[in-house]
């Protein structure tokens, strides 16, 4: 299939899920992953809160370990978000295959993962849903966070950040606080869940993993995890302290993104030592922006109206996207790792 915008081919192929192959030129293909959402399968509070703030999100955020949207389009009750495709698939498929990661690699992709994530609340923005299937592996090696779904502002009109109330994100990522169903500091809640992935990557498990929500925080606050018995004698003292202070009960006292980035654990490697040119250009535009003046004031209408536009360029057969979309989903999925057991 051939669709024609702004005299470029797009033709759509269907590798381990929706893809868009863009050929902007006869000796050159750009591969695009696709996310494809049916407002009509999903829910009311998704489609009027949820989905115009990762939309709006998405069109502003520029950074190397941020995956890149290419284009946004909107035909009937869908919308196809084009991105960069990761040649590697995701950070949980990587470990269920390999195992669990050497603390250099963890160490490198887990920092490319903290820079990423500092551009973020500079910006006054916060994830909420930080897990391994959100994290994206390159053929470059590179990781790149995606999956802005849960994404939202954090800052108010006076710049004072604002507290979150919505339960969001995976329970196993979950902060302490969140499943008490209080106001929460939604960036406690990311650093949280950073400290959940990073134990993930070197042991191959979660470090809590329980169905019944009031066994899981029992278990948090009481930090009631192990490292694997083949893991603890091998990785550094910095380390463990790292995660130890991520996965600190009390918010308050939790670390914050530029105290996770200006870690120990980053400056045992020398190439750490300082940011590189499209890192340090990211955090210092993040640091010039005014995001009240970003922030769309009426999101669901500008995001329509725009989206209407492009409507009219491009024709797609959603039909035959729903199909094979739905195929995709219907494969069975790799199992994921077991948690560490006490």
């Amino acid at each position: 299939m051939l669709y024609r915008l702004e005299g470029t081919n797009y033709q759509l192929n269907w590798e381990k899920g929706p893809m868009l192959s863009v050929y902007k030129r006869s000796a050159e293909t750009l591969k695009l992953a696709c996310k494809i959402i049916d407002e009509r399968k999903t829910t009311k509070s998704y489609v009027g809160k949820f989905l115009p703030r990762e939309l709006d999100c998405l069109m502003k955020l520029k950074h190397p370990h941020i995956v890149h949207v290419h284009s946004i389009f909107r035909r009937n009750f869908k919308y196809f978000i084009f991105m960069r495709y990761a040649e590697n698939g995701d950070l949980m498929d990587f470990i269920v295959q390999f195992g669990a990661l050497t603390e250099v690699q963890a160490r490198f992709w887990a920092r490319q993962i903290s820079l990423a994530v500092q551009y973020l609340h500079t910006l006054g923005i916060t994830h909420r849903d930080i897990k391994c299937e959100n994290v994206l592996i390159t053929n470059n090696n590179n990781v790149k966070l995606t999956d802005f779904g849960f994404s939202r502002y954090i800052l108010d009109a006076n710049s004072k950040e604002v507290l979150s109330e919505t339960y969001c994100g995976s329970l196993l990522y979950t902060a302490p606080e969140v499943l008490r169903g209080i106001p929460y500091e939604p960036t406690k809640a990311d650093i949280w869940a950073l400290g959940v992935l990073i134990f993930t990557m070197l042991n191959k498990c979660v470090p809590f993993d329980n169905s019944n929500v009031t066994i899981l925080y029992q278990h948090q606050i009481k930090r009631r995890y192990k490292f694997r018995e083949r893991v603890c004698g091998s990785v550094s003292i910095e380390v463990k302290k790292l995660i130890r202070n991520l996965l600190e009960p009390i918010p308050k006292r939790r670390l914050n993104i530029h105290e996770v980035v200006d870690n120990p654990w980053y400056e045992m490697d020398p190439r750490f030592a300082k940011l590189s040119d499209s890192e340090a250009a990211a955090l210092e535009e993040a640091r010039k922006t005014d995001m009240r003046a970003m922030k769309s004031n009426v999101i669901e209408g500008d995001m329509n109206d725009a989206l209407g536009e492009i409507e009219k360029d491009i024709e797609l057969n959603t039909d035959e996207v729903s199909e094979k979309l739905a195929e995709v989903n219907a494969e069975e999925k790799p199992k994921k790792p077991s948690a560490s057991k006490e």
